[in-house]
C-alpha cells in the first residue's frame, strides 16, 4: 500500500511538471515567444494572451528653412539611389507611398530623399499639428506593408552623373553639385538638379523644401553660385528653371 501511494504521488508530480509554463503571456511549447514582460509563472499556467506585435518605427521630424515644408525621418532608407519629387497626386502613379501621402488633406507636394521624406503643405495657415498625425500613421503603415517606395520601372535617373558627352567644364559642375552642394541642400529637405550649362549660365531646378522657400534665391546666388564660380571660372551665373519653362523647352 505504501508503494502504491508513492507511485500515485509521483504520477501527480509528473503530470504537474508536464504542463506547459506560461512565458510572458504565451504558453511555452518548445519555442518561446517572449512578450515585453518576461518571466516564468507558477505551476498554474496563465491563459494565453494574443498580443499584437508593436511597431518598432520611430519617425522624427526636422524643420526646414521653408515654413511650409517639414522633413520626416523614418529611421530607415527611403531611396536607395537618387531622389524623387512629386508635385501633385498625378505625379505619384509610380510610388505607392506618395499616393498614400497625397490622400491626406492639406498636402501639396512630396519629396523622397535618401533617408527622409519632405512634406509641403498647400495652405500656409494650416498648422502642422493637424497634418503630422496622419503623416506619421501613413509612413508607419506603409513601411510595415513591405511595398516598394517606388516601382522599379520608375526609378530616378542620376542626372548629375557625368557622361561621355560632357566637356571638362560640365563634368566639373556636375561633380561639385553631386559632392558639395546637393548633400547640403538635402540636409534642409530639398535637392537641386542640373538642367544645363549655356553661355556661362548654369540652369538648375530646385525640389522639395527649396521649391517654394522664401530663401531659395539666396541659396542660389549666395550659396551655389559663389561655390561654382570659385571652382569653375567659366560659370558667370546660376538660374533657376521652373516647371513650365522646362516643359516649354521640351516642346
Amino acid at each position: 500500500m505504501a508503494a502504491s501511494r508513492r507511485l500515485v504521488g509521483l504520477l501527480k508530480i509528473s503530470t504537474r511538471l508536464s504542463r506547459p509554463l506560461a512565458v510572458g503571456g504565451y504558453q511555452s511549447s518548445g519555442i518561446h515567444s517572449l512578450s515585453r514582460n518576461t518571466g516564468v509563472y507558477g505551476r498554474y499556467p496563465q491563459p494565453p494572451l494574443w498580443v499584437v506585435p508593436e511597431r518598432t518605427m520611430f519617425v522624427q521630424t526636422q524643420d526646414t528653412p521653408n515654413p511650409n515644408s517639414l522633413k520626416f525621418l523614418p529611421g530607415r532608407p527611403v531611396m536607395e539611389s537618387g531622389t524623387m519629387n512629386f508635385e501633385g497626386p498625378r505625379d505619384a502613379y509610380c510610388s505607392p507611398l506618395a499616393r498614400q501621402l497625397f490622400r491626406i488633406d492639406g498636402i501639396k507636394s512630396v519629396f523622397f530623399g535618401p533617408d527622409f521624406i519632405t512634406i509641403t503643405k498647400s495652405d500656409e495657415n494650416m498648422e502642422w499639428r493637424v497634418i503630422k498625425p496622419d503623416v506619421f500613421a501613413a509612413i508607419m503603415d506603409f513601411f510595415t506593408s513591405g511595398l516598394p517606395v517606388v516601382n522599379e520601372e520608375c526609378a530616378p535617373s542620376a542626372d548629375t552623373a557625368p557622361s561621355e558627352d560632357d566637356d571638362e567644364v560640365v563634368a566639373m559642375i556636375k561633380e561639385l553639385l553631386d559632392t558639395r552642394i546637393r548633400p547640403t541642400v538635402q540636409e534642409d529637405g530639398g535637392d537641386v538638379m542640373y538642367r544645363g550649362f549655356e553661355d556661362g549660365v548654369v540652369k538648375l531646378k530646385l525640389q522639395g523644401s527649396c521649391t517654394s522657400c522664401p530663401s531659395s534665391i539666396v541659396t542660389l546666388k549666395s550659396g551655389i553660385q559663389n561655390m561654382l564660380q570659385f571652382y569653375v571660372p567659366e560659370v558667370e551665373s546660376v538660374e533657376q528653371v521652373k516647371d513650365d519653362e522646362e516643359e516649354a523647352a521640351q516642346v
